[in-house]
C-alpha cells in the first residue's frame, strides 16, 4: 500500500436510502414528505434577487423566523444545512471528552459514522425488546447523550417524562434531542430548555415542511450553546445556508394552515395504513413518525423489500441485527399505500398458497 494511505481517514460511511433514477416509482424509503412545500415557498423564489452576492452567513432572516415561531429569542437557535450538518457541529462542538457518549443500539445510522469520524468514543445503549429507550442505561458516566424522539427507525416515541429523567442525570454533559419527526404525532422537548441549560433541541424542514431538497435543519438552546456552535461553524464555513434556503425556509414558517393541514394528512393516513397492516399480519410498534417499522411473522423482510423494488416500489431495508427482519416503510398519499396494500396483499396470498 502506498504509504500516503497511513494518513488518510478511513471510516464507514453512512448508507442513505436509495434514490432511484426512474420515473414512475412509488418512493417510500427515505421518508419525504408526499406533498409539495407550502404554496408561499414556491411564491417567495421572486424574492431571491441577490444569488451573485454572498448569502448572509448569520441566516438572520431565517433565524428570527424561526425563533418567533417558536417563541425563543434570535440567539437561541443556530441553523444548518439539513439536520445531518446541525448534529455533526453539535458532534464536533458538544463531544470532546475522555469517556464515551451515549446513544440506542437501534437508532439513526449516523451516530456512529460521525463519533468514528471525530474520533468521538461512544457506547450504544440497547433498546427493550418493545424498542423503547429505558432511561436508566442512561444513568452512567458519559461524555453526552443524544437520541431520536420518535426514534429512527423505529417510529416509537418517548414521553417527557423519560427524556427529563435522562435529562436530569447527565446536567454535567450535553444531551440533544433529535425531533427529525417529531410534528407527526410526539411531543417536543422544547418546554425543558428552559429548567436545563445543558439541553439541545435539533430540528428539520425535511420532513414535515415537504422541504428536503432544500436542507434546511435547526438547533434550539440556551444561548451559550448556541454561540459556540455558531464559533466552530464560523472556524471553517462561514457561509453554510444558500440565500434560497433562507428566504423559502422563513416563507414556509409564515404558512401555519397549510402545514397543519399536510401533516394532518399524513397522520391520518398513517393511522388509516396501520389498521390495513395489521389485516395483512403485520406486526409493528406505534410509530409517531412519518413511517412504520414492520414485520410479517411468516414472510421475511427482505423478500418483501426485493419483491416490491420488482414492481418499483421502493421501502427501506436494514440488514442489522435485531432489525433485518423489518422494513421501514415512509407513509405516502393514500393512493401510493393503496398501491401499496394492493402489491402486499397480491404477494402474500402468493407466497402462502405455495
Amino acid at each position: 500500500m502506498e504509504a500516503y494511505w497511513n494518513n488518510i481517514r478511513k471510516v464507514v460511511p453512512y448508507t442513505p436510502g436509495e434514490q432511484p433514477k426512474e420515473k414512475n416509482v412509488i418512493k417510500l424509503n427515505t421518508n419525504e414528505n408526499p406533498y409539495p412545500p407550502s404554496p408561499k415557498v414556491m411564491d417567495s423564489v421572486k424574492e431571491i434577487d441577490r444569488l451573485r452576492m454572498y448569502p448572509d452567513p448569520a441566516a438572520f432572516e431565517l433565524v428570527t423566523g424561526i425563533a418567533d415561531y417558536k417563541g425563543l429569542s434570535s440567539d437561541q437557535v443556530f441553523v444548518g444545512v439539513g439536520s445531518d450538518d446541525v448534529l455533526a457541529m453539535c458532534f464536533l462542538t458538544f463531544f470532546n471528552g475522555s469517556l464515551p457518549i451515549f446513544f440506542p443500539d437501534i437508532t439513526y445510522s449516523f451516530y456512529d459514522v460521525w463519533a468514528d469520524l471525530f474520533r468521538i468514543p461512544y457506547e450504544c445503549q440497547p433498546l427493550r425488546e418493545d424498542f423503547t429507550i429505558d432511561p436508566t442505561d442512561y444513568k452512567k458516566p458519559n461524555g453526552g447523550v443524544i437520541f431520536p424522539n420518535p426514534n429512527a427507525p423505529t417510529g416509537v416515541d418517548m414521553g417527557l417524562l423519560d427524556i427529563e429523567e435522562i435529562i436530569k442525570a447527565n446536567q454535567d454533559v450535553i444531551v440533544i434531542v433529535d425531533e427529525a419527526y417529531v410534528d407527526f404525532g410526539a411531543v417536543s422537548a422544547q418546554c425543558l430548555l428552559d429548567r436545563y441549560k445543558n439541553v439541545l433541541i435539533v430540528q428539520t424542514f425535511s420532513k414535515s415542511r415537504s422541504m428536503a431538497g432544500m436542507r434546511i435543519g435547526y438547533a434550539m438552546g440556551d444561548k451559550k450553546l448556541i454561540k459556540a456552535l455558531n464559533d466552530v461553524k464560523y472556524s471553517f464555513n462561514s457561509y453554510t445556508m444558500n440565500q434560497p434556503s433562507i428566504v423559502m425556509g422563513k416563507a414556509s414558517i409564515l404558512d401555519e394552515e397549510y402545514f397543519q393541514k399536510t401533516r394532518k394528512e399524513i397522520m391520518d393516513t398513517r393511522e388509516w395504513f396501520k389498521e390495513e397492516m395489521k389485516k395483512l399480519s403485520f406486526l409493528f410498534p406505534d410509530s409517531k413518525a412519518n413511517f412504520i417499522f414492520a414485520s410479517h411473522p411468516k414472510i421475511s423482510a427482505k423478500e418483501i423489500f426485493e419483491a416490491a423494488k420488482k414492481e418499483n416500489i421502493y421501502v427501506r431495508y436494514f440488514n442489522k441485527p435485531r432489525i433485518d427482519n423489518y422494513l421501514r416503510i415512509t407513509i405516502g398519499t393514500r393512493a401510493e399505500m393503496e398501491t401499496f396494500l394492493s402489491f402486499l396483499k397480491t404477494f402474500i396470498d402468493g407466497k402462502m398458497q405455495k
